[in-house]
């Protein structure tokens, strides 16, 4: 298995069929030998990160800043995900209410909210080609008794100060199929969202932060960063094609970070998952009600599928847990190698239309293409943003779960002020729980064999990785 860093020649995403010019893009031949800031990694939270950094800075102001990315432009998790700008509104607050309290839940659940409307405003202010659309989606539940368990906590969330909750509703075993489109299901509950085609948001951000000075430099991995600052404050970082020095290092590598950070090796790892297009062959018996649903089948680490409907009439189908989550483990955890595929997934998506839509059970479809990515998973579920514990001049922006799109932008906004403005996190607004530190790092090595997220504890449901 591969260790904590890209791999190459990895499975080929559908977002990444029509490259961008700046895809394989190094902006000087040499890496620069000094910058105020380096950003490791250049998908949404690097890209995003970067935008901040220099977004309405005065050119007297600006500092120099270097985006060093270990493959393509956007090539790791937000360029392999399932296209969904998806805040959960219902089933994580409950799971992190268990967790955390009700206090916390409402504060990530608010901020997942505030983060996929700063996300569209975003595409709107820049007019960015992205093919977003508004949608209604669902986590629809097609296992009785798996029905009965999230009927019973809907009734006692809807009795408590759950703000998001006033979006979403429940439908029952009468309607869910209707209003879904997923045959059987039991119970399902709606609330709006919206899918876009990731890469071309990132790349556009990305774009943008070029021409305002950033240098950006691909396939450039940092094998390593040096555990001090020299004598001048800079930290220094090696790659093959050199090093470079920085007064500032953001590390925007999600499941990656522990190769560069051994302190967080525990604290973020490596998941892989599966996603793939759908497209039909023969005429659909009728439209699709929903953009994008969850599926649950039956148990809480079996997610059958979560799906995103292209606008061209094809679905973006991801999961399969059922098939791998506990029987092959090693293909999951801890895996980093995006160049395979997860073996016993890939058939699952063979006939999964008929076998998933109302209706369609005798429509022809087919995979044409299909890929892996890795995301990176919090141990505490949280991610971890702010500064790198006893390492001043370092900071973070990792660990999203899977669940980056609805979270990724507002904190690299956050993570911004802290480091061009000296804020304190607390200021941020950035959820409290977000935030790492020391304590926080200490508190997960003395758990790390349970190895396992709080809401895959909590015995009512596990948030799966949607792909957003």
């Amino acid at each position: 298995m591969a260790g904590p860093y890209p791999v190459p020649n990895a499975t080929v995403p559908y977002w990444r069929m029509g490259l961008h010019e700046l895809d394989s893009h190094r902006s000087t031949p040499e890496l620069p030998r000094k910058q105020d800031i380096v950003v490791i990694g250049a998908g949404f939270a690097g890209a995003a990160l970067a935008y901040y950094l220099l977004k309405d800075q005065l050119p007297s102001d600006k500092p120099s800043i270097t985006i060093l990315e270990a493959r393509e432009a956007c090539s790791g998790a937000t360029g392999r995900n399932g296209g969904h700008l998806r805040p959960d509104l219902f089933v994580a607050v409950a799971s992190r209410m268990q967790a955390r309290g009700l206090e916390t839940a409402n504060q990530v659940a608010l901020f997942e909210v505030a983060n996929a409307k700063a996300v569209t405003e975003l595409i709107a202010e820049e007019n960015i080609a992205c093919d977003l659309q508004p949608v209604t989606t669902a986590d629809s539940f097609v296992d009785a008794a798996e029905a009965a368990k999230i009927k019973k906590l809907w009734d006692v969330m809807s009795k408590l100060d759950c703000p998001t909750l006033k979006s979403v509703t429940c439908h029952g075993p009468l309607d869910a199929e209707r209003a879904t489109g997923v045959r059987d299901a039991k119970i399902a509950f709606t609330y709006p969202a919206h899918t876009l085609w990731p890469y071309k948001l990132v790349m556009h951000l990305l774009e943008r932060s070029v021409g305002r000075g950033v240098n950006l430099q691909t396939h450039t991995q940092v094998h390593e960063v040096s555990e001090t600052p020299d004598h001048e404050g800079y930290w220094t970082l090696a790659t093959p094609r050199g090093i470079t020095k920085a007064k500032k290092v953001i590390f925007a590598t999600n499941a990656y970070v522990g190769g560069l950070l051994p302190e967080y090796d525990e604290a973020i790892y490596a998941a892989r998952g599966t996603v793939c297009r759908v497209v039909p062959t023969s005429r659909p018996p009728a439209q699709v009600p929903l953009g994008s649903c969850a599926v649950e089948m039956k148990s809480p680490a079996s997610v059958d599928s979560y799906y995103g409907l292209r606008p061209d009439g094809s679905f973006i189908v991801g999961g399969a847990r059922s098939t791998f989550f506990y029987q092959k483990r090693d293909e999951w955890y801890r895996n980093y190698d995006d160049s395979t595929l997860i073996e016993p997934a890939a058939p699952h998506f063979d006939g999964w239309a008929a076998r998933t839509l109302a209706g369609w059970e005798e429509t022809s479809t087919e995979v044409d293409r299909i890929w892996t990515g890795i995301m990176g998973y919090s141990a505490d579920d949280a991610p971890h943003i702010g500064h790198v514990p006893s390492k001043p001049g370092l900071y973070i922006c990792a660990g999203f779960n899977g669940h980056g799109m609805p979270n990724v932008l507002l904190c690299a906004k956050g993570l911004v002020q802290m480091v061009k403005d000296g804020r304190p996190f607390s200021e941020t607004g950035v959820p409290a729980c977000y935030e790492t530190s020391a304590d926080r790092l200490r508190k997960i090595s003395q758990v790390a064999a349970a190895r396992t997220t709080s809401r895959a504890r909590a015995d009512i449901y596990l948030k799966h990785s949607y792909g957003s």
